[in-house]
C-alpha cells in the first residue's frame, strides 16, 4: 500500500449495542492498524469523507481520532493531514552518537531546522556541563530533527561562546550538527555521558511535535566533547516515546 493511500472500507457500525460509534471507529482503524491494512505513514482520507464512511458526524470522528492520536497511532498535522504513526525508530546511544546517521541507517530522510538561537548567561548546571564559569555567556539553540518529516526529536543545546559563535548559520545551512562542527575546526566530538529520564509533554512541546498534550517524552540529556577532551555541547533532547526506541550502548 502506497504510503498515501487509505484502504479503509469500514463496516456499518452497530447501532443500539451500547458501543458508542467513536469508540467502534477507533477499534476498526486500530484493527486496520495492527493488521498492516493501514501500513505506517498511510494517510488517512479528509474528515468529511471518513465521516460519511461510517455514517456520523464529525464531532464524533475528531473523537476518534483523538483517542487514536493519544494512543500514539496516528498523528495529525495541521495542513497536510492525519497520518497512520511510523514504527518506533530504533536510536542507538553511544559515545559517538549522529542523527543523520541513525535516520538513514534505518532507510528513512533525516532532517533538521533550527527553531531559534540566542546568547543567554550559563546557569549552574550548563556551566558545570561546559566548563564555563557560572553567568558565563553561552550560546542556546533550539532544534527540531525529523526522520521522513516526522518529528523525532526537540533539542535544547548550549555551546560555549565565542568559540562556536557561528553555528546558528552553518546549521541553517546543512541542517546537520556534524557538518557545523565540522565547518568551526572540530572534526569529530564524542559523548561523555548520557541520563535518560521520561515525563509527560507540555503543550508547548507537544505542538512542536505534533503530539497530544500529555504524551510520554524520553529525555536524554548528554554532554559531548571535542578530540582533546574540550565540552562543546551540553544538551536536553525530547523524543516522543511511541517513535524512538533508546538504545543505550557500551
Amino acid at each position: 500500500m502506497r504510503p498515501n493511500a487509505s484502504p479503509i472500507a469500514p463496516e456499518p457500525l452497530s447501532r443500539g449495542e451500547g458501543v458508542a460509534a467513536w469508540r467502534q471507529i477507533v477499534d476498526g482503524i486500530e484493527a486496520d492498524i495492527a493488521a498492516g491494512v493501514l501500513e505506517p505513514g498511510a494517510k488517512l482520507p479528509p474528515e468529511v469523507q471518513l465521516a460519511e464512511r461510517f455514517g456520523v458526524n464529525r464531532h464524533t470522528l475528531r473523537r476518534a481520532l483523538a483517542v487514536l492520536a493519544s494512543r500514539g497511532l496516528v498523528r495529525a498535522t495541521q495542513g497536510r493531514g492525519t497520518f497512520v504513526e511510523a514504527r518506533p525508530l530504533p536510536y542507538p546511544v553511544g559515545p559517538r552518537t549522529r542523527f543523520s546517521e541513525i535516520v538513514s541507517a534505518a532507510g528513512r530522510t533525516a532532517s533538521g531546522e533550527l527553531v531559534s538561537a540566542r546568547a543567554v548567561p550559563a546557569d549552574p548546571h550548563v556551566a558545570r556541563r561546559l566548563a564555563v564559569a557560572e553567568g558565563a555567556e553561552v550560546l542556546e539553540i533550539v532544534t527540531r530533527r525529523a526522520a521522513d518529516g516526522t518529528p523525532i526529536a526537540l533539542a535544547t543545546s548550549h555551546l560555549p561562546l565565542p568559540r562556536l559563535a557561528g553555528f546558528p548559520d552553518l546549521f541553517r545551512e546543512t541542517g546537520s550538527i556534524t557538518r557545523a562542527f565540522a565547518m568551526l575546526g572540530i572534526p569529530d566530538y564524542r559523548r561523555l555521558e548520557s541520563r535518560v529520564t521520561a515525563r509527560p509533554a507540555a503543550p508547548d512541546e507537544a505542538a512542536a511535535l505534533d503530539l497530544v498534550p500529555g504524551r510520554l517524552l524520553l529525555v536524554l540529556d548528554t554532554a559531548n566533547v571535542d578530540p582533546n577532551g574540550v565540552p562543546v555541547q551540553a544538551t536536553r533532547a525530547l523524543f516522543p516515546a511511541d517513535r524512538v526506541e533508546l538504545v543505550i550502548e557500551p
